[in-house]
């Protein structure tokens, strides 16, 4: 039986990663053909035209501190709680468990020296080992914050780390920086600057919305 080609193209995307892993998804409607290879020829040709590696458009990426309080590590949630933000898309460039210090901690709430909780969160947070992180992504300061939820886990928002997981404001399992200049102060406290991992995730394209080729299949005889 002789057949006839008739490949349509409804649609092509390309993505590629730093490393150069292109990833392609076609939708194709298709009628019996005589020479199948147009649709090879088409599909070649999308891979050659995938663009160079892409930069994110919008808003920038951030860095935040993400730190996941001694109750956290006590009721056995590290890995709950930090692959919500993973899951989310973040990326994950500095990670470490540690005692902290009653000065780490003095630093670390600095700005709320001498209000009726100060003490209260120093002798908290130091009370334990705890588990730091450095996040980064587009928005991530924010998200991050809408993420933990309220201060109070009752004033939550259903969904929010600390509905989900907290009951009192004063376990409330994690913290995260509220600003740009925050992120940075806490993140100096808490890092080395060699203890910072900048890498690439190979799922950024699937992230992000990047630049993207696209290709017209030439119906060809």
């Amino acid at each position: 039986m002789k057949w006839e080609t008739q490949c349509k193209h409804d649609g092509a995307r390309e993505w590629t990663t730093e490393w150069g892993l292109v990833v392609q998804a076609f939708r194709f409607s298709f009628t019996p053909c005589k020479n199948i290879d147009i649709m090879w020829r088409g599909a070649r040709r999308a891979l050659s035209s995938a663009p160079s590696p892409c930069t994110y458009e919008g808003t920038p990426s951030q860095r935040t501190l993400l730190a996941l309080k001694p109750d956290t590590v006590q009721r056995g949630l590290i890995g709950a709680l930090l692959s919500r933000f993973e899951q989310r898309g973040f990326k994950v460039v500095g990670l470490k468990m540690l005692q902290p210090s009653w000065e780490l901690a003095e630093s670390h709430y600095e700005e709320h020296r001498g209000k009726p909780f100060y003490e209260r969160a120093c002798t908290f947070i130091a009370s334990g080992p705890l588990v730091a992180a450095v996040l980064e992504g587009r928005g991530v300061i924010g998200a991050t914050r809408t993420m933990i939820g309220a201060t109070e886990p009752l004033d939550c928002t259903p969904g929010t780390i600390r509905f989900d997981y907290g009951a009192h404001w004063r376990r409330n399992l994690v913290h995260g920086s509220d600003s740009e200049t925050a992120a940075a102060r806490e993140i100096s406290l808490w890092f080395r600057p060699e203890e910072l991992c900048q890498w690439e995730h190979c799922a950024s394209s699937w992230v992000y919305e990047l630049p993207t080729a696209r290709t017209r299949f030439d119906e060809e005889a």
